[in-house]
């Protein structure tokens, strides 16, 4: 259970779990040739934000799988049109769409 202490930053999750989370995603893309990978994503991200509290605030992760699967999908097709190109971009686009689905619990 969390406890908000004022100006502390900490992660409340525990390795079990992870490792849970994590064998779970990455069957379930494997199972799926890929087509999960963003459920996979945002299941794995929103456990690890939802388990971290900064300077006393806890985070929460809102981002949806069928949202990312709508950016995945634009993001792949420009990577094919650029012939690989926008590739070098696809790790920063996530990054970004993580940090706008992340937002501080009330």
């Amino acid at each position: 259970m969390r406890t908000k202490n004022s100006g502390q930053s900490y992660f409340d999750g525990g390795l079990l779990s992870l490792i849970g989370w994590t064998i779970l995603g990455s069957l379930i893309t494997t199972l799926t040739l890929g087509i999960y990978y963003p459920w996979a994503l945002c299941m794995v991200y929103g456990w690890k934000i939802n388990h971290t509290v900064i300077e006393g605030k806890c985070l929460e992760f809102h981002g949806s799988a069928v949202s990312l699967f709508g950016h995945w999908i634009k993001w792949f097709l420009l990577t094919i049109i650029t012939l690989g190109i926008y590739g070098f971009w696809l790790n920063i686009k996530l990054e970004d769409w993580k940090v706008r689905n992340t937002t501080f619990a009330n």
